[in-house]
């Protein structure tokens, strides 16, 4: 049942983790790695959001006691009432996974996301009018914080996970809240037999989602061959040369989006109707901001710098990585600090030599010591320090 490209994962010997919540998919998952076998490692997320959940990471961590893997409960406390529920359980989700990957010397992890789940995504896609990307649903196999995430069991339903586990003894827990009309997915899901009789099947969608797939990678091709010709960087800027009218309104999109994401490498995707606006001013020759990134024209050329504010508090010690691509060099020390630039470029005289806008350079960094500014790399303030980009 595992997707082949994981199953040789799993038998290269190479260390693998698994996200198990004790639900059904994520059950069988666990036994099917299993009898697979491998180098694994499993942990439960315990959202602390049901008196259930904590029993429900103790059952996990009794059946991998069982099969000899290792196990560890991931807590997260930070709910407070506030925002979409959802959201905000998924990336704590994540951001517990990553950091128990890196601490485990992990580089892939296995979701238990099925047939059932693409098909949710496809129809949620379809009900807010996305585009191809959005259409593709749910990736085999994505890259997320210095990891793969693998989704073995894509092309899998709900349906035939369960039956595999009832036909060989054993259980899972029903977590009540996938029962909860609340949730757009819950209603989607609970919708699925009206649409199953229109055709619109797990099975059917996921197909839909595999097009789009190959569609989107199509086009992520040709955009890298455009942006391969008309972007260069430039101090941590991306310069766009062609002007973006000459292009299809889509490859005019994607180009800037990637190279949004080359200055803004944790970039969150912007929602569709932002990229929308943004696209409509720029192709009237309008700058703006957008996903922590500042676009402005210089004559005919699209400049994309990191916004400054975006960075405005954003702390290092100076031997760290910096806005996630920045690596200096010089003498560090405990009572230095990483910050951006901001208001220190006004201690910066020369600061027109560097041939980047002044807004471009307040958003580089700067060593300092409390609130004495000791290098501007990039500004040229300070002989003993220097400022290179790292590779992704």
């Amino acid at each position: 049942m595992l997707a082949p490209q994981f199953a040789q994962v799993l038998q290269s010997g190479a260390p693998v983790g698994l996200a198990v919540s004790g639900g059904g998919d994520s059950m069988a998952l666990l036994h099917l790695a299993a009898a697979m076998g491998g180098r694994i490692s499993v942990a439960s997320v315990d959202h602390g959001l049901r008196q259930q959940s904590a029993a429900e990471c103790a059952m996990v961590a009794e059946i991998c006691a069982g099969y000899g893997l290792p196990h560890q409960t991931l807590a997260w406390t930070g709910w407070d009432g506030r925002g979409n529920l959802q959201d905000q359980a998924r990336r704590a989700r994540y951001g517990l996974l990553a950091d128990w990957a890196h601490a485990a010397g992990l580089g892939d992890i296995a979701l238990g996301h099925t047939a059932d789940d693409q098909a949710e995504t496809v129809i949620m896609a379809l009900s807010r009018g996305a585009g191809v990307d959005g259409l593709a649903g749910m990736a085999e196999v994505t890259c997320r914080d210095g990891l793969r995430y693998h989704r073995p069991l894509l092309q899998i339903t709900r349906a035939a996970l369960r039956a595999y586990l009832q036909a060989t003894g054993r259980g899972w827990c029903d977590d009540p809240g996938n029962d909860d009309p609340a949730y757009e997915r819950i209603r989607i899901r609970q919708a699925a037999d009206v649409l199953a009789t229109l055709g619109l099947t797990p099975q059917a969608l996921g197909q839909v989602a595999r097009h789009m797939a190959t569609i989107s990678a199509a086009l992520e091709r040709g955009t890298a061959e455009i942006a391969a010709a008309v972007t260069l960087p430039q101090g941590g800027d991306v310069l766009v040369t062609l002007p973006l009218r000459d292009l299809s309104r889509e490859q005019a999109r994607r180009l800037v989006l990637a190279a949004m994401a080359q200055v803004h490498r944790q970039m969150p995707m912007p929602r569709r109707d932002e990229q929308q606006r943004l696209m409509q001013g720029l192709m009237q020759g309008q700058g703006g901001t957008l996903g922590g990134c500042l676009l402005t024209f210089d004559g005919p050329v699209l400049r994309i710098s990191r916004e400054p504010q975006a960075v405005a508090q954003l702390v290092t010690p100076t031997n760290a990585l910096w806005d996630a691509r920045w690596r200096l060099s010089g003498p560090h020390a405990p009572d230095l600090q990483l910050r951006a630039l901001g208001a220190g470029i006004d201690l910066c005289g020369d600061w027109r030599a560097s041939g980047l806008p002044r807004r471009s350079l307040q958003a580089t960094p700067a060593v300092w010591r409390a609130a004495t500014l000791i290098s501007a790399p990039l500004a040229g303030f300070g002989a003993d320090w220097s400022a290179q980009i790292v590779a992704d």
